[in-house]
């Protein structure tokens, strides 16, 4: 259960981080999911690194999550432009 709402909030995440940076891009629904989901780990990541989720069980926060998915999108878009 816990592998379908990570989707389903990556799914969110992703939407809101095309939404904040519009742009043309080819992607559909799975790889707006992936990049939502990608960002997600992407700020847990850092957060674990930097000592903000000192917690074992501490995830990011929705926020920290659109952080990391416009992140994604950034080098998504710069790779995608050089192919």
């Amino acid at each position: 259960m816990g592998l379908v709402i990570a989707l389903l909030v990556g799914l969110a995440v992703g939407a809101i981080a095309r939404f904040i940076m519009p742009g043309r891009d080819p992607a559909g629904l799975l790889i707006t999911s992936l990049l939502g989901v990608t960002g997600a780990v992407v700020a847990w990541v850092a957060g674990r690194a930097n000592g903000w989720y000192s917690a074992d069980g501490a995830g990011p926060g929705f926020v920290a999550s659109i952080l990391g998915a416009l992140a994604v999108l950034a080098v998504y878009r710069a790779v995608g432009r050089r192919t």
